[in-house]
């Protein structure tokens, strides 16, 4: 698998990032461990999880599986913190206290003592930003965390946190919902990280698995769709211009000869700034098929013809002068 620096770092990572947010729950251990060793056997390194994922959970099986079944120099590790795991004083915000808190939490579950890339899960309105920076500079300069990021800021969070950032501990990365489908990060999120020489790490590549045609027909019954838990989350991108954009990824895919996930996975991996999107998987054959998108570059009328679909209202202020 080809790989890529994470914005203006020296970090290289895999152009496609594992995720694992189904980890100890949908996705037992033994399903991890598989996925596991084929994203690596693959050549991905960059495994993404976070504290709140599965309470936890997700961090210790991921941990679990670090050493005896993969070494943990072969994987770029990713967590985050922020979202409130207890109702404690430090069980969840960007203060100082939380975020070291959260820290040496996700080191224990993870069993490791360093974290690659330690990423900020949502903004807080509620902290100074300058105590959170001061939380990511510790993290850093006592060796706990190589590299930091943000996730879920909209782009003048990201230009305010960036500019911020010390020296010792810029950002890196900032990780967003983004596909043919969600396109809002085109507006102000993409030029703001591109100035600042952040990359981006799409979550939902695949338009939280609309864009892989199966609900073209309907909900099939083993799908995100049909599980009450998740039905909502899918629903969100079930709309008249989403199944004009799904019908556009998948005659580019018979053209191709290929799969609609391989198609729709390819446009987001090559945009401009983004590094690796983020990509979970019920099983590992599901995981296969998005490693198949490795081998597809898409031919630039294709690509034209898939930015034309999904293109949205890009007006006053980011295009000034028109």
């Amino acid at each position: 698998m080809e790989k890529r620096l994470l914005g203006r770092s020296g970090l290289r990572v895999s152009r496609m990032a594992l995720g694992t947010m189904t980890w100890g729950g949908d996705t037992d251990a033994e399903e991890a461990a598989s996925q596991l060793v084929a994203f690596v056997d693959a050549g991905g390194t960059l495994v993404d999880t976070a504290d709140i994922y599965g309470e936890g959970e997700s961090e210790r099986v991921l941990g679990s599986l670090l050493g005896d079944l993969v070494p943990r120099d072969d994987v770029v590790l990713a967590t985050k913190a922020v979202a409130r795991r207890t109702e404690g004083p430090f069980g969840g915000g960007a203060s100082r206290g939380a975020l070291l808190s959260a820290l040496d939490g996700s080191l224990k579950r993870l069993g490791t003592d360093h974290i690659d890339l330690w990423q900020l899960h949502a903004w807080d309105d509620c902290v100074p930003l300058a105590e959170t920076l001061s939380a990511l500079e510790y993290a850093v300069t006592s060796g706990k965390v190589r590299y930091v990021g943000v996730s879920n800021y909209a782009g003048w969070q990201l230009a305010t946190a960036a500019a911020g950032a010390p020296a010792t501990a810029p950002l890196v990365s900032t990780q967003v919902e983004y596909s043919l489908l969600e396109r809002g990060v085109d507006r102000e999120v993409v030029p703001a990280a591109a100035h600042h020489g952040i990359g981006l790490l799409p979550w939902a590549p695949l338009g939280r698995g609309v864009l892989t045609g199966k609900y073209r027909t309907g909900t099939p019954a083993d799908s995100r769709g049909a599980n009450s838990a998740y039905a909502g989350y899918v629903e969100h991108h079930r709309t008249d211009r989403a199944a004009r954009i799904v019908q556009a990824v998948a005659t580019a895919a018979d053209g191709l000869g290929t799969s609609p996930l391989a198609v729709a996975l390819a446009w987001v991996r090559d945009r401009p700034g983004v590094v690796a999107p983020v990509v979970g998987a019920r099983d590992t054959g599901q995981l296969t098929g998005s490693l198949a998108a490795e081998e597809i570059t898409l031919p630039p009328a294709i690509r034209s013809a898939l930015d034309d679909v999904s293109a949205i209202e890009v007006g006053y202020p980011e295009r000034w002068p028109r």
